[in-house]
This record gives structure tokens, sequence and C-alpha cells, in this order.
């Protein structure tokens, strides 16, 4: 019996642990202006940079390339984006924000390769837990 209670008592210790631990883990970004959110999509895309990408979409993130219609979720964009990890575009990259109101932001970041262009249109919204990317449109102008 006193085993039992022993070994009980420690599974519920462990359980409390576990989900205060879990719950101390908050997104590095939350604070962060939409200016900063723009950044960090960049270097995700750009240099291949992945460490705040779980942080950095929205729930109901899409990706769209008008070049060839294709539409990607926060899954599928998230996980190219992995599979990319450390990958440097040889481009230069600028950026501006075209409009923000409230709790949303309309942004472009053009992306100068030696032979085309890449622009993405990318919107982001703020709510409780900052800024986050909720849709972004590639061209190629």
């Amino acid at each position: 019996m006193k085993k039992m209670i022993v070994t009980i008592t420690a599974a519920v210790t462990m359980l409390l642990t576990c989900s205060a631990n879990a719950a101390e883990i908050e997104n590095p970004l939350k604070d962060h202006n939409s200016v900063n959110l723009v950044n960090v999509y960049l270097e995700a895309i750009t240099l291949g940079t992945t460490d705040l990408n779980k942080y950095l979409f929205a729930e109901d993130f899409e990706y769209r390339n008008t070049a060839n219609n294709d539409v990607y979720r926060k899954a599928a964009y998230s996980k190219y984006l992995r599979d990319n990890k450390g990958v440097k575009f040889d481009c230069e990259t600028t950026y501006e924000i075209l409009d923000e109101s409230g709790r949303a932001c309309l942004a472009k970041a053009t992306m100068k390769f030696s032979n085309f262009t890449r622009v993405d249109y990318i919107t982001l919204n703020q709510s409780e837990d900052g800024w986050k990317v909720s849709k972004v449109v590639t061209t190629y102008p």
C-alpha cells in the first residue's frame, strides 16, 4: 500500500511538473511589432532560418504562388521551410510596409536574383499572441 501511494504521488508530481513547464513556453515573438515579424519571415525564406517558424505563422496561414497557382497551408509550408533549413538565397532583399491599420498589416518584400525578381505580399494580423503572418502571395513580375 505504501509503495502504491508513493508511485501515485510521484506520477502526480511528474504530471504537474510537465504541465507547468509546458505552460511556461511563451511565444518569443509575442511582443514584436509587425516590422520585426516581416524580418523574421524574410530570414526564414532567404537565409533558411527556421527556429521561430512555429510562432511566425497563424493557424489559418495560406501561401499562394501565382506562377503555378499552388496553394499551401501552414503545415506544408512549414515543412518546406524545414526541408530547406540553412539554404541561403543569393538575392538582394528589400521590403516595405504598404499599410498598417489597427491589427492588420500588409508588407511587400522584393527579392532580386540575377535573372528574375520574386515579390511576396505578406499579410499579418495581430492577436492576443502577437503579430502572425496569415497569408503570403508570391508573384514574379
